[in-house]
């Protein structure tokens, strides 16, 4: 049964990396997944206290890395209020149409038709679609490091 367990894990794992490129998949809750199975279904109780304090701070610091680096590439680029939020929804819209081009694509003419929508000059909005973009990759491999550091912490938890 432990070999279907670790199976689940690392397909839950792999999976978390999925939802870099597909955001509806909430990455940090399905690694979460594969450390709760370890903990209560294959071996209960040999994951340390720091461990789980430590993964719950990564946790943390996962979601602010989205919204403060978005928030900030739009900030930057003399985006509005608006434009922030619709690169957040157009994100996820844009996680569906044309994967995972449309990662790029749906936020950058979404912000940038917000942003016109809003009075500003075509080149203003163009450089607040580009500040979303930046902020969008930023984000994301935050997020990759995160989740690698958070993965690899927990191969060496379960190692040793």
């Amino acid at each position: 049964m432990d070999f279907i367990y670790w199976i689940l894990i690392i397909s839950l794992f792999v999976l978390s990396f999925v939802g870099l490129i597909f955001p509806i998949i909430p990455s940090v809750l399905v690694i979460w997944g594969g450390f709760l199975i370890y903990q209560f279904l294959v071996n209960p109780g040999t994951l340390s206290l720091f461990f789980w304090i430590s993964m719950i701070i990564l946790t943390v610091l996962m979601f602010f890395v989205d919204f403060i680096a978005n928030s900030h590439f739009v900030k930057k680029s003399g985006g509005s209020k608006w434009g922030e939020r619709v690169a957040v929804i157009a994100t996820i819209v844009g996680s569906f149409i044309f994967p995972p081009f449309g990662l790029i694509l749906v936020p950058f003419i979404a912000v940038f038709l917000i942003e016109i929508s809003q009075k500003k000059t075509a080149t203003e909005s163009v450089k607040v679609a580009v500040g979303t973009i930046i902020g969008f990759l930023n984000s994301t491999i935050a997020k990759v490091f995160i989740q690698l550091g958070m993965i690899g912490w927990f191969t060496i938890e379960v190692l040793l």
